[in-house]
């Protein structure tokens, strides 16, 4: 009977939390968006980029319409649902924690936090947009920006700073914030001028140069991607990266 009774209360299904299910929600959209975005990225880098150099002038409008555009609508819309619910996500759980207990308001490291990341993608875009450089020129200078903007939080977050969890994924989410306004600054608003134009018989005179931004833009979101999944899954599995580089 005592026996019995033990099995039983062993089977019993464990009680979970308001915010352990807000928790899994988010994490398991996080999870799906992401792999949505960086499947498609990879994608339109490996795949897409190399087809349609190979593809007559005459089959590009169906391609276009068919398979481009709507590739590109759920790239970025998987990349804001992505980075919206991981901001929810790290600012809910993972930072706001550390801001109660040390005391402070968890306003100041979310900001720093966005400051950063923006100005790092402010530079890029002007570079981009305004210079288009060769692609070894704009990877030097991204990797430049990307470890000073990393380097800075990691070392001077007002919240956190002894929390791998906050600052591993405020490194690599930093980089999400850069790809994702790649995605909606430069990709899209480029794509969508060529594609609509192409679609329209008119394509624009600048069609060239607007491809080549979107391609610079696009791959360095490919190369960001390495570096994103990797401190995104150091902030549980590999936390001697951060910790020991303060």
């Amino acid at each position: 009977m005592h026996h019995f009774v033990a099995v039983a209360a062993s089977l019993v299904a464990p009680t979970i939390s308001g915010a352990e299910a807000t928790q899994l929600i988010l994490r398991w959209f996080h999870i799906i968006a992401g792999i949505a975005w960086v499947g498609l990225l990879y994608f339109f880098n490996l795949i897409n980029v190399p087809f349609m150099k190979q593809v007559d002038a005459s089959m590009k409008p169906k391609i276009f319409q068919n398979l481009t555009l709507p590739a590109l609508n759920w790239f970025r819309w998987s990349a804001l649902v992505t980075v919206f619910v991981g901001l929810w996500y790290w600012a809910q759980f993972l930072v706001a924690p550390d801001a109660h207990r040390q005391g402070v308001g968890q306003g100041s490291t979310f900001g720093l936090f966005l400051l950063l990341w923006i100005a790092v993608w402010a530079i890029l875009f002007l570079v981009i947009k305004k210079i288009t450089p060769s692609g070894y020129v704009l990877g030097a200078i991204t990797a430049v920006l990307v470890y000073a903007a990393g380097w800075i939080f990691v070392n001077y977050t007002p919240v956190g700073g002894d929390d791998n969890h906050v600052i591993s994924i405020g490194v690599g989410g930093g980089m999400g914030i850069v790809m994702l306004f790649n995605v909606w600054g430069i990709i899209w608003p480029n794509n969508k001028k060529v594609i609509r134009g192409t679609l329209a018989g008119t394509p624009p005179a600048d069609a060239a140069t607007l491809a080549r931004q979107a391609f610079l833009a696009s791959r360095t979101n490919f190369f960001l991607s390495v570096p994103l999944l990797f401190y995104m899954a150091a902030s549980s599995h590999f936390s001697s990266t951060v910790i020991f580089g303060k």
